[in-house]
Formats: structure tokens, sequence, C-alpha cells
């Protein structure tokens, strides 16, 4: 979301007349994007903003600008009194008190800027490439975009609905314009967000949900991949897995998170279902798709989770056998459900241990999993480089190294013959080309900064 959130407001900050910096050092203006799902993201985002206050020490003319959910829907007031050298607050996804702060302060040359400017400025943004040069000359191929913004199901250790609002939809007609400027630009796979993305629709009018969307955006001719995140056990259907099935553009992966496998655990955290429903739900998914990729979410050390608790989450997970788990422990989110009611009684070390053992059981499930690849020739779109190493991902969302003497197959889709494989990575050798690169038909000039 915020990646998303920042490639937005960048593209309105370059119709403006910015440019990227590279050092914030340089930068006459700086935006501090927060996350604060997590206690140690929050507290990554002070000490980022300690970092730009020092630079404004230095070069008091700086704007410094925070955005997204440390900001939150009502932060505002009590952040400017904690930070006072922040110029601008914004909440997720909303860039208008920048702008307005942009046109107030005049500190772009845009000559006289009268009551318009605002409306110009969003007006001009329509037409933007929603990408940035500094982005295009890197030849990004995937790119997040949100489709649900907010939540309305209130998770009890979850901070997103205080923070970023009441579940709103955006129109399949907003959707669809961005997902084709993405991929005029060379974008090839889009990743549909949400906090709850199977209750994309449920908001709107029409009878139209996230299996609808997806059909209408594999219609995109440039568009090779599409994947989405996160379900919620409880709102996704039969009509969804069929459509991931049988659209060839939709990758079968599937995040579907449990959070914890014991039932009293579950309504403690007010997620809506059982155990044996999460069981039936994934029957269900691997009956009509065998093949399909199910990752999941796991807390440790709710309030009140017993050992007996935390045994049965883990047998879950042993019998279910997912193909990933994002494994985190439990941390107090200030305002939620769980902070105000409940005590963080479970003690760091046996926080720590839980965690280690489902680190460990998955360690040995996913290698067990991926040794299957060995051997086999497998499709992977290629993101970028690292050191001498192509990296991509396959449909089923196996990350893949390989070497290859081919200087620009960044955004190709290649075959690769697997020769190693381990719990999370895949490594081989490139058999072929199935698609080549974007090629873009932008100027080196007019790529420049």
């Amino acid at each position: 979301m915020n990646e998303a959130d920042s490639r937005h407001l960048g593209s309105q900050l370059e119709a403006l007349g910015y440019s990227p910096e590279e050092d914030p050092r340089d930068a006459d203006l700086v935006v501090l994007n927060t996350c604060v799902v997590r206690q140690s993201a929050e507290d990554k985002a002070i000490g980022r903003l300690h970092f730009v206050e020092h630079l404004k020490k230095k070069k008091p003319e700086m704007t410094i600008g925070l955005m997204g959910c440390m900001v939150g829907m009502k932060e505002a007031k009590r952040l400017k009194e904690e930070y006072p050298f922040v110029d601008v607050f914004m909440p997720p996804s909303d860039t208008e008190p920048l702008l307005e702060y942009i046109a107030e302060n005049e500190m772009v040359d845009l000559g006289k800027i009268d009551d318009t400017y605002i409306k110009a400025v969003h007006n001009a943004i329509q037409d933007e490439e929603h990408i940035l040069p500094a982005l295009r000359r890197n030849k990004a191929v995937i790119a997040n975009v949100p489709i649900v913004l907010g939540c309305s199901h209130s998770c009890t250790f979850c901070i997103i609905p205080f923070r970023r609002g009441a579940e709103r939809s955006k129109s399949k007609e907003e959707i669809l314009r961005e997902i084709q400027k993405l991929t005029d630009q060379g974008v090839r796979e889009v990743m549909l967000l949400g906090q709850i993305v199977d209750r994309y629709g449920e908001d709107l009018d029409e009878e139209y949900d996230l299996a609808d969307l997806m059909h209408d955006v594999a219609r995109n001719e440039k568009l090779w991949r599409i994947r989405f995140l996160t379900g919620h056990p409880s709102y996704w259907t039969e009509k969804m897995t069929k459509a991931v099935r049988d659209i060839p553009k939709v990758m079968p992966h599937i995040e579907l998170p449990i959070q914890a496998g014991n039932d009293k655990v579950l309504k403690d955290m007010n997620r809506g279902y059982t155990q044996q429903d999460f069981r039936d739900q994934i029957k269900s998914i691997r009956e009509i798709m065998p093949d399909v990729t199910i990752n999941t979410d796991i807390i440790v050390g709710f309030p009140g989770e017993s050992d007996k608790e935390f045994e049965d989450t883990y047998n879950l997970l042993k019998e279910l056998r997912m193909d990933k788990v994002h494994l985190a422990k439990y941390s107090v989110r200030p305002k939620t459900i769980a902070a105000r009611k409940m005590e963080d009684d479970v003690p760091e070390e046996i926080k720590e241990q839980r965690r280690q053992r489902i680190d460990e059981l998955f360690d040995d499930i996913m290698a067990e999993k991926n040794e299957k690849y060995l051997g086999t020739e497998v499709e992977v779109l290629v993101e970028g480089k690292v050191k001498n190493r192509w990296r991509g991902r396959t449909p089923c969302n196996r990350l893949v190294f390989f070497e290859d003497d081919n200087p620009d197959i960044q955004g190709a889709l290649v075959n690769i013959h697997i020769e190693w494989t381990g719990p999370y990575t895949l490594i081989g050798n490139m058999t072929g080309i199935v698609k080549p690169p974007f090629v873009s038909p932008l100027s080196p000039a007019a790529l420049s900064l």
C-alpha cells in the first residue's frame, strides 16, 4: 500500500516540476511514508524521523512531510506537538495536504497560483503515467495497485482500521485506468491490494466482486501476470477460486491468513471463523485447484494463548502443510481492542520459542515442497539482478535465481531449468525466452532526471 501511495505522490510532484533525489541530504522536500502494523515498523519510522530532523537542522529551508499509517486519520494534531519540525501531515493515500502546502508556499516556480491550482494538479495527474522516471529507468516490471482502501473488519490485534479508516473500494474504471498506464510503461505484473482484498466491491452499489475485477484486468493485452493480497477466509468464495483457476493471467497463488489454529484464540482475535471453517476452505480450494500455492499468516503469543492453544496452531499447520507462513510475534498496538481489553501476558521468551518451532517446521515443509521442482522447467518473470544473478518468481511465487550473460533481460518471461532447491529459493539455468522485455519508446534524454 505504501509503495503505491509513494508512487502516486511522486507522480504528482513530478507534474509540479520536482525530480527525484537519491540522497535525502540533497533534497528540497523529503516525505517519510510510514507503516505501524507492528511495533518494529513504528520504531523504524520514529528512527527515520529523528534522521530527517537532523537534516532539517542543517538545512532549515527543507520541507518535511510525514505520511501513512503513523499519521492515520486523527493523529496529525498530536504528532505536530511531538514533531514540530514536520511541515505537513498526510493520512494514508491522501496527498492533498502536501499539494496545498506547496501551493500556499509557492515552493515550485509555477508563476501565479490561483484558487484552481489544486484542481489543476489533480486533473494533470489523470494523464500522468503513474510510475516515476527512476522506476522506468530501472525497468520496473511489477507494481502494487490498491483496489480497497481501509478496513472495516476490526480484528482485535489490528491497528489498520483506526489508521486507514473504513473500507472503500475503488471503482473498476479507476483501477483499470491505472493498470493501463502502468503497463504502457513496461509493468507486466500487478498485485491487487486490499487489507481484505476479497471484500472488494462490498461497499459498491453494483454486484461486482474480486472475481469480476480479475476478469476485466486480464483483458489488458500488455499485462502478463495478476496477483492479489491479502484474502480473508470469511470472504473468500468458490467463484474467486474458479476465477484464479480459469484466468491464465491470474497466478495460482492465494494468501489466506488464519492467524491461529485454536477456536478460543480466533474468537479473541475476532477473526469470524473457526479452525474447522479454515480447514474446509483449504480443502475446497485444493479440490478445485490441486496445484495451487496457499500461504498463510500466524501470530504467536496472542494475549491468553496457552501452551495447548499454541499446540493446536502448530498441529493445524503441520497437517495442512501450507506453502509458506508469514510469522509474527504478537506486539501491542495502542488503541486496538486487544491493547485496551487484554493483557499481553505471554512472556517474550515463550513467544520466541513458539516462533522458532513454527519456523523450523516450515523450513522442512518448504524444503520438501521445493525439492519437487528439481530437474523441472519453470516459467519466471525476471524482476531484476542481485550481484551477478538474475532473480524472478514462478507463477506459484517461488523465488528463482539464475546466471546468464544476457545484459538486458529484466522484464522478460523466461524458462528456467531448476538445478538446486532450498526452503526459500530455487536456482537454475535459463533455457529460453518466452516473451522479451519491454522496450521503452522514451529516449535516453526523456529518462534523465
